[in-house]
């Protein structure tokens, strides 16, 4: 989380206290089931608030996460704003650090009908990873499936993607990027294109191009996340997918000779039938 949104969520707390809907920052914390003495220090600009502690003021106190990550808007969502709040449940350590979730290819389809449902959610595995990258924001990884990303991502592969916020979309889905799409049944992991702004859909496009390309709308999708790293098995010999790639590079480099060859021998033609010309 960064300190915009934290500078943001500072902002409604203290309206929340002008207004008279909360008496202090104690209770504030309290009636988030959050630590005082850590709510302290968010407000002091000492540590940035968290993804749990925003899921819990926008369903408590209908805190706007629109007016959180972009600045748009009214701080408080209204009736008709609060229909589209999609909610993230988040798993912490004993620190309040954020914890990965894992979604196993096996439970991919369940993911994509539960993935709001905080009991499914602290059913699944979880981990940290040391590097700093990873304890700035909400991360999940996901299983990889099939040979639809390939040569990028093979089977067996995991992704490991961070959260990108429905209010973001628009704006912060790049183009030409991975991501892993969560819509109604199913969990993607695509090159996006992003068509918002101009066609109201998302573009998604397999590397292996013997697949169809899909085309979603915003109401279709339940989740975005934006690929930051990839797990790997170490294979000490080339499996199939390997070797299909190796065959493959092999004969992309022949064919390159061949017409290196053939490119070489037009040239010297062509000389030839200028110098008799001459």
């Amino acid at each position: 989380m960064n300190s915009i949104v934290t500078q943001r969520f500072v902002k409604c707390h203290d309206k929340l206290k002008q207004e008279n809907r909360i008496k202090s920052s104690r209770q504030f914390a309290i009636s988030l089931d959050y630590l005082p003495q850590s709510l302290s220090e968010i407000l002091r600009g000492r540590r940035d608030v968290t993804i749990e502690l925003i899921r819990k003021a926008v369903q408590v106190y209908k805190v706007n996460p629109v007016f959180l990550y972009t600045g748009e808007g009214s701080m408080f969502a209204s009736e008709e704003e609060k229909r589209d709040v999609r909610v993230l449940t988040v798993l912490s350590n004993s620190n309040a650090e954020e914890r990965i979730v894992h979604v196993p290819l096996t439970a991919q389809p369940a993911y994509a009908d539960e993935c709001s449902n905080p009991e499914f959610i602290e059913s699944l595995p979880s981990y940290s990873l040391s590097d700093y990258k990873y304890r700035v924001g909400t991360f999940r990884s996901f299983d990889v499936g099939g040979d639809y990303m390939l040569p990028a991502l093979l089977e067996g592969d995991k992704v490991v993607a961070n959260f990108i916020e429905p209010a973001l979309w628009e704006t912060g889905i790049q183009d030409n990027h991975v991501y892993v799409i969560v819509k109604y049944g199913q969990v993607l992991i695509r090159r996006v294109f992003n068509k918002l702004r101009s066609d109201r859909v998302l573009e998604l496009y397999a590397d292996n191009k013997s697949y169809n390309p899909e085309f979603l709308p915003p109401s279709g999708i339940k989740e975005v996340w934006h690929i930051n790293s990839k797990i790997s098995p170490f294979l000490h010999s080339p499996d199939k997918w390997q070797k299909q790639l190796m065959d493959e590079l092999k004969d992309t480099r022949q064919m390159m000779l061949n017409q290196t060859k053939l490119i070489h021998s037009l040239h010297e033609t062509l000389e030839k039938l200028s110098a008799k010309d001459s």
